[in-house]
């Protein structure tokens, strides 16, 4: 075959119209060799030399290669662990930079790079070739016709995040054809788009879709890495998750799912796993990265670099402080927005990127490089802003452009409906978008990234159904998973057909999704809430791939009317400005106006008092906005103006009468909606202000201004 030197970028394998340039880094390698195989993808048929070097970049040309062609790499250096050395020839290794993968991991002892079982084992290599194990790296054809493609570029502010599982989103949907279920096809196909739309969301946030490992304990065990959480390859759409197979394929299908989404106003983001790979600790598999350039690419315990340093519990941490590590990154990063369109992406334990040597450095290296992209600082960037390190909660303490999940949003909201002490206070804070959090640096409402539930933990309808976790399918004794939970359920575990519990649960979960999609800041709706999912009490299913996870489309009157509910909820929060402010309240008058931006009330009508605040018996208080205070500005410039709200939440167990706020004469207010009954009660739709409305337990009112002749008011005037 003939060979050219070629060129040591861009790195990976590169179909320039003619031929491929392959280009690898590894600092510490003394030869690398490419591996090519045949058509049936089993046969190694060629073993090229790369004799070409330039800045400690591997790199060969091959005119006769074409895309679809799998290869790997073997990689020489020295074996020494002590000095955080694992390079092994024996052993096949992935392209980090390969932007598609073929197959998937065929566990065996082979794939370890040394002898499994021995004392003090990996200390010595083993010298089994790994190759009939390891998937095959692909080059693929970048061509794709994108059309009139544009990202939505949804504002901060009117986002709603939808977060979801490519699989079990699609794995069971009856109007998608069996064979493109829990597929890329699957979520471009017109039943699944026309789903999300009509749900109102902006956003599909993707569980994991790069090509990841499923650990081998899982594999023994008849189990899988269903959420995907391992990452190997940061540039290639994983393959489980193509109908149309692995030599690039997977590639076109994931572009025409961006294309289909964006087509209906619907951005894509990203769930990205950066902080750690799939090869685990020291005694993990050489699969890519730890064959390269192990000592480069990973952090090593200082003293001795036989061990990792591990802050995400996954065995191993990759090393931000390496450029080629920080180029590895934001070359992906790159690659997902500008050729594959995605929108945005989710940090997973983003706090161990920001650790330069142990401590965490919110302006660290890696939020430097990301500023100053002209293309990644214009993407929606979300942190979860903790890892397990010392130091690594960092919640409120991300850079300007960053949003966070907020999981005290997530605890305050359940402890109050749960109908704890004290939650009063945290609970103002958490409705009016974290202030407390996010209102210095430059920071807005919509750096808060507001949750109930997420895919780590229990689903809406297991919050108010379960009061311990059921785990057991696991396989691990019930000990994984956290154990408390921190919503009230009656008392009754699991499913029951008791109409009274069954009423109060519809009512919590009608709570829940209305406080989150009422609340400043950027609701996130775990997908399947809406309908009612459950996961039969497993708050850790990261090992599912079956019923327990896939989404249920056969719906009950009572999942309809969940589905019916959550729909008026996103609905009235596109509508309305005043639900997803740019700014934080002021709580003062506002360009003159007669009454404040924001104000507290007491069942008895009058103003919340700082001693209420504190009182830890505080349960019931109402929140007014006034849309005509907003401080906004639309596309062209104009001010924009709104109705004028008011939130009434009652977190006691018995009913409350509100005085509703009294204003001039010829003013009501018009119940929008009651999560009593899921809907405004007719018989009390317009109440006059200085009159009581009966506010059931547990439950929540929206009341919207008017006048006497039914129209919308903005800001009212004083008594």
């Amino acid at each position: 075959m003939r060979t050219w030197p070629g060129n040591p970028y861009p790195l990976g394998a590169t179909w320039d119209g003619a031929g491929v340039n392959f280009a690898l880094f590894s600092e510490n390698a003394t030869a690398v060799e490419l591996c090519l195989f045949g058509p049936d993808g089993n046969a190694e048929v060629a073993r090229i030399p790369m004799a070409e070097q330039t800045d400690q970049v591997w790199h060969i040309y091959l005119p006769e290669v074409r895309p679809g062609q799998r290869y790997g790499y073997r990689v020489h250096g020295p074996y020494d662990p002590a000095h955080g050395h694992r390079f092994n020839p024996a052993k096949l290794l992935l392209d980090p930079y390969a932007k598609a993968i073929d197959g998937t991991i065929r566990w065996s002892d082979a794939l370890f790079g040394y002898e499994v079982g021995h004392p003090e084992a990996d200390l010595a290599p083993d010298e089994r070739d790994s190759a009939i194990g390891i998937p095959r790296s692909v080059v693929i054809d970048p061509a794709f016709s994108w059309g009139d493609d544009r990202p939505p570029r949804i504002p901060w502010n009117e986002t709603i995040i939808y977060e979801v599982h490519v699989k079990g989103f699609t794995a069971r949907h009856p109007d998608v054809p069996p064979a493109l279920r829990g597929t890329y096809a699957a979520m471009s196909s017109p039943a699944v788009v026309d789903y999300l739309s009509g749900l109102g969301i902006t956003a599909v946030e993707l569980l994991p879709v790069h090509q990841f490992v499923a650990d081998k304990h899982l594999v023994d065990r008849g189990l899988s890495n269903y959420w995907g959480y391992n990452s190997i390859g940061f540039f290639a759409p994983d393959l489980r998750y193509s109908s149309s197979g692995g030599l690039g394929h997977q590639v076109d299908e994931f572009k025409t799912m961006v294309r289909a989404l964006h087509a209906v106003g619907i951005e894509a983001i990203l769930d990205v796993v950066y902080n750690h790979t799939g090869e685990g600790n020291h005694l993990g598999p050489t699969l890519c990265f730890r064959g390269v350039d192990n000592a480069s690419y990973y952090r090593l315990v200082p003293d001795d670099r036989r061990y990792y340093m591990d802050y995400t519990g996954c065995g191993n941490t990759l090393n931000m402080t390496h450029p080629r590590t920080l180029q590895l990154i934001m070359d992906s990063l790159r690659y997902w927005v500008l050729e594959m369109h995605v929108d945005g992406f989710r940090f997973d334990l983003a706090s161990t990127l920001a650790r330069e040597l142990h401590d965490v450095d919110r302006l660290g290296a890696f939020f430097d490089i990301i500023h100053q992209d002209p293309v990644l600082s214009q993407v929606k960037l979300i942190a979860e802003p903790w890892d397990l390190g010392e130091g690594g909660y960092q919640v409120g303490n991300f850079p300007v452009l960053w949003a966070e999940w907020n999981d005290q949003y997530r605890d305050t909201v359940r402890r109050f409906w749960k109908g704890d002490d004290g939650q009063a206070g945290a609970l103002g804070y958490r409705l009016t978008g974290s202030s407390d959090l996010y209102g210095r640096g430059g920071r807005r409402p919509f750096a808060s990234i507001n949750f109930v539930t997420s895919h780590d933990g229990f689903t809406l309808s297991d919050l108010v159904s379960y009061n311990t976790k059921r785990n057991e399918a696991n396989g691990e004794g019930n000990r994984d998973g956290t154990d408390h939970n921190l919503s009230w359920n009656c008392g009754v575990e699991g499913p029951t057909d008791d109409p009274a519990v069954v009423t109060v649960r519809e009512r919590q979960k009608r709570n829940f999704l209305a406080t989150l999609l009422l609340s400043q800041g950027v609701p996130m709706l775990l997908g399947g809430d809406e309908l009612g999912r459950t996961q039969q009490g497993n708050n850790n299913a990261y090992c599912q791939d079956d019923e327990i996870t896939w989404f249920d489309w056969q719906l009950d009157r009572r999942r309809r009317d969940l589905l019916a509910f959550a729909r008026s909820m996103t609905s009235l929060r596109r509508r309305h400005p005043v639900l997803r402010r740019r700014q934080f309240f002021y709580g003062r008058r506002i360009r003159g106006s007669e009454v404040k931006d924001l104000s507290w009330f007491r069942p008895d009508g009058k103003e919340i008092t700082e001693e209420d605040w504190t009182n830890p018996h505080t349960r019931c208080l109402g929140l007014r906005l006034s849309g005509d205070a907003l401080e906004e500005v639309d596309a062209r410039g104009g001010s924009i103006a709104d109705d004028t709200f008011l939130i009434l939440i009652n977190g006691h167990h018995e009913p409350v009468r509100f005085i509703l706020p009294a204003h001039r004469r010829g003013i009501r207010w018009e119940a929008v909606l009651d999560t009593h009954e899921g809907q405004a009660r007719h018989r009390e739709r317009l109440v006059r202000g200085g009159q009581a409305y009966e506010l059931d337990g547990r439950s929540l009112a929206l009341f919207r201004l008017r006048s006497e002749r039914g129209e919308a008011l903005g800001v009212p005037g004083l008594p």
